[in-house]
């Protein structure tokens, strides 16, 4: 019982840091995302519905790229 009990808390840790990341994101998203045509919209939803994967995508394709325009 005891590998089974140590499989499931490393499956709760990487539960744990995937729902963090993704509620960083989309928080991140709603608060600093420029709203011309509709990107905060798209953004949000696609991280919503895709979860993870979106959360990535965001982080490591649209985040520099509105570091780099917008500065914040």
């Amino acid at each position: 019982m005891n590998q089974y009990s140590f499989i499931l808390l490393i499956l709760g840790g990487l539960y744990l840091v995937s729902f963090l990341l993704w509620a960083w994101t989309l928080s991140d998203c709603l608060r600093k995302e420029t709203d011309k045509k509709n990107t905060r919209l798209i953004w949000v939803l696609l991280i919503v519905f895709t979860y993870i994967l979106g959360a990535f995508f965001y982080y490591l394709l649209r985040r520099p790229k509105r570091l780099k325009e917008l500065g914040k």
